[in-house]
């Protein structure tokens, strides 16, 4: 993630400009809803950490912890 609009800006341009080529629908789909996509920006850094999402899906699983260590808790004798 980019640390300020500026060099997501410059991350999304480059990005833009080395798929068009190959994936000309997505790169025009992504242009076309490029501020919206980088409205995150727009807030203070020090409030991105508490952003949730919209999306039903991705929500419905941001609450669920993924285990640090998968053998945690089982025996290792």
């Amino acid at each position: 993630m980019a640390e300020t609009s500026k060099d997501a800006e410059a991350a999304f341009d480059a990005f833009i400009a080395a798929y068009e080529l190959k994936y000309d629908k997505a790169a025009e789909c992504l242009a076309k809803d490029r501020q919206a996509l980088l409205a995150f920006y727009d807030l203070p850094a020090e409030h991105w950490k508490h952003l949730r999402t919209s999306n039903p899906i991705e929500s419905t699983f941001a609450t669920v912890r993924q285990p640090h260590d998968p053998l945690e808790g089982l025996p290792l004798e």
